[in-house]
């Protein structure tokens, strides 16, 4: 009897495991096509978005049924080329790296620019994935000079890279005098790579630098960050702590949760520091247990913002948060790292639906619709924008390599 009770627990466990295994290669199967779909539908459609952009400029969003072009010194310039890249490395279509290496060429010159702290969005998101899928000298050479560049803008007192230069414009109006926005996470990479790809050690000790001073003061106890610190550059006290395109000044705005959570993500990757694993950690906690977070995972464009049946979801929060989680899951085990695949699928499924991607042909070339830039200054709001494609993209190749 015994025996019997034995063989039937070993058929239902064998059962269970072969549903499981068919259940889990179906899945595999299914993501598989849908990433494929998602790249087919890119190559198609950057063709209308290449079209429309003049070969002097980069598209920079589509509004009123018109396209929007910015000149190579706008901070998003280094998202189409990059897209570009990436939909090159999964179609491997000769003519698309064409097209990315000519827009690559006209940014060329802002490996000299000096006046704000979006190089890494600008030079590595293009000339990176250049480098790294061509490995053509030059293009490391341009990095390496936008990292120079890029260190020029630290301040060693405060140990943080400024943000923006005070003119005579509003932030002096303000009263700013040092500031540092959530963002800068993100260009960091780009000195991390520098120091690992030449003798120069100084760009990781920058880089490693003001990623601590924005552990210490950007972050709420529940690692919600703050979207712009002041500091006075002599001392490295904090003055203030205030939004510039939040809901409000203690709001946790979207996609600078997204910046924080990607970038201590990505410092992780090159240093290995448990502090910045447990500040990603942190960061996806507030993020995936956030009350707000709808179920699609397409965040709203603040956290604190008052959700009504108008409230924007931001779509670029949204891949950001995809990519970074993708990423965050090859540094953890367990359920902890189940669920932040978990979350990241549910976005890309989402944004693969007709609700986020555009229809064939529209939407000015961009592949998803309904991202927010800033509502506080009215500027890009609802509309298509290149970083949440580039991203997207990012996020796509990501589960692909990782998770297939």
């Amino acid at each position: 009897m015994k025996r019997i009770k034995y063989l039937l627990i070993l058929l239902s466990f064998c059962c269970l495991s072969s549903f499981a295994q068919k259940d889990n290669r179906k899945d595999r199967l299914a993501m598989k096509k849908m990433i494929h779909d998602d790249f087919e539908f890119a190559a198609k459609q950057i063709q209308n978005l290449e079209k429309a952009t003049p070969l002097n400029k980069m598209p920079r969003t589509f509004e009123d049924n018109r396209n929007i072009s910015s000149d190579v010194y706008w901070w998003c310039s280094g998202f189409y080329p990059g897209s570009l890249l990436y939909i090159y490395e999964y179609t491997r279509k000769p003519w698309i790296l064409d097209k990315a290496q000519k827009r690559l060429a006209i940014l060329d010159t802002v490996k000299y620019f000096t006046k704000n702290h979006d190089l890494g969005f600008m030079m590595f998101c293009s000339f990176g994935n250049a480098y790294r899928l061509t490995k053509n000298e030059e293009y490391k050479k341009v990095i390496l000079q936008s990292a120079k560049s890029l260190a020029t803008r630290y301040r060693p007192n405060a140990k943080v890279i400024q943000s923006w230069e005070i003119t005579d414009g509003a932030l002096k109006q303000k009263g700013f005098v040092g500031p540092v926005i959530i963002d800068n996470m993100m260009n960091i990479e780009m000195l991390e790579w520098a120091s690992r790809n030449s003798r120069d050690k100084s760009f990781a000790n920058i880089a490693e630098a003001h990623a601590n001073s924005t552990i210490k003061n950007h972050f709420r106890p529940d690692y919600s960050s703050y979207h712009v610190l002041d500091y006075d550059l002599n001392t490295g006290e904090v003055r203030k702590k205030v939004t510039s395109q939040g809901y409000a000044d203690s709001s946790a705005w979207s996609r600078g949760q997204g910046w924080a959570l990607y970038g201590y993500t990505m410092m992780y990757r090159f240093t290995k520091n448990p502090a910045y694993l447990k500040q990603a950690q942190g960061v996806a906690k507030f993020i995936l247990n956030n009350p707000n977070l709808p179920a699609d995972k397409v965040p709203y464009w603040d956290f604190d913002a008052p959700i009504t049946p108008t409230t924007l979801r931001d779509v670029s929060a949204a891949s950001v948060y995809a990519s970074a989680l993708l990423e965050l899951g090859q540094y953890t085990s367990g359920k902890e790292k189940q669920n932040y695949i978990d979350v990241a699928k549910t976005i890309l499924k989402s944004l693969s639906t007709p609700k986020y991607r555009a229809k064939p042909g529209a939407n000015g070339g961009y592949l998803l619709m309904h991202s927010v830039g800033s509502i506080p200054h009215n500027s890009e709001v609802d509309t298509p924008l290149t970083y949440a494609d580039y991203y997207f993209l990012e996020a796509l190749l990501r589960y692909k390599k990782w998770y297939l």
